[in-house]
């Protein structure tokens, strides 16, 4: 199975937005709020220039192998797709059983920063028993640090390195600045992971420390100590159901490491490059991979949700 290059459809939904005094992202479709009282789903801004997306994101996506097991009926996931397709419920006696799966589509998979957004119609604070709009699991934040609300370490979805994880283990990409000391990581799935890299390079002009001179993603290990990894605290936007996290070195939103958290995010530094932030929050938001359709009407029920994320499709089956 391989994620095949497709050009990618012109929509006004990833379209910047403006203000007078901030620098805003991309309009959010779908994300949740923080809970407790806080609203969500809205832009979040930062300081510095603007633009710098427009006019290069619609580059053709790279085509990468997806790892897994696979059996019955599949279909493959696609770069710049526009997803959708007919949700399926999980039935009794399976894993995640009850919980939807599928049906989300390109103008949903846009978050906020908060851990559990980027679910359609759903306002979220944490991942814990939501479904799968998008297939793919959420990303997952290590316990071992020892810090932050209990909300952030859900360990339904087991380690980062689960073998059952749609599209291989996490990882995670650098990106820098070509102008400033702004390091920026993506954090997904290997295969989701090793997609970006191919569009965000055609799309984005980026620093000589960017994967674009290093294309192997690195591991992300959710059980190490390592503070050079991603961290939740960092987190600027989340994509696809909370699959895929885009996070800023030096930024530090300690409202997100809180339990019951009422107070907005901290904002983003001045200091960061706004024009390779756009361009990444863009291009994420319009190239990540996202499964064709569901399974064709015929197929009888989904025998594992595991094994769909593992071949970035839907399969049957097998066990998580």
């Amino acid at each position: 199975m391989r994620i095949p290059f497709i050009t990618p459809p012109s929509s006004s939904s990833s379209s910047p937005s403006s203000s007078s005094n901030t620098k805003t992202l991309y309009r959010r479709k779908g994300g949740g709020g923080k809970g407790g009282g806080k609203g969500g789903g809205g832009g979040s801004s930062g300081g510095g220039s603007s633009g710098g997306a427009s006019s290069g994101v619609g580059s053709r996506g790279s085509s990468v192998s997806v790892p897994g097991r696979t059996a019955g009926q599949s279909s493959s996931a696609t770069a710049y797709g526009s997803g959708g397709g007919r949700s399926t419920v999980i039935p009794a006696g399976q894993p995640f059983a009850g919980r939807a799966v599928g049906g989300g589509n390109r103008d949903q998979v846009y978050g906020s920063q908060t851990y559990g957004s980027g679910y359609p119609g759903v306002a979220s604070r944490g991942v814990g028993g939501l479904g799968f709009p998008f297939v793919f699991w959420p990303v997952i934040w290590g316990g071992g640090l020892g810090y932050g609300g209990a909300y952030l370490y859900d360990h339904e979805y087991g380690d980062s390195n689960n073998p059952d994880r749609p599209g291989g283990s996490m990882v995670s990409a650098v990106f820098t600045s070509p102008t400033s000391n702004s390091t920026f990581h993506v954090l997904s799935d290997n295969s989701t992971v090793t997609s970006l890299i191919g569009s965000i390079t055609g799309n984005c002009t980026l620093g000589p420390n960017s994967a674009n001179t290093n294309t192997t993603p690195v591991v992300y290990n959710s059980n190490s100590t390592d503070t050079s990894q991603p961290r939740p605290e960092q987190v600027v936007q989340y994509f696809r159901g909370s699959s895929v996290a885009l996070t800023l070195d030096g930024y530090n939103d300690t409202s997100a490491l809180s339990e019951n958290q009422t107070a907005p995010d901290v904002p983003i530094p001045s200091w960061v490059d706004a024009t390779t932030l756009d361009c990444l929050n863009q291009t994420i938001g319009q190239a990540v991979p996202l499964i064709d359709s569901v399974l064709p009407r015929g197929v009888p029920a989904i025998g594992s949700i595991a094994l769909l994320w593992v071949v970035m499709a839907y399969t049957l089956g097998l066990g998580v």
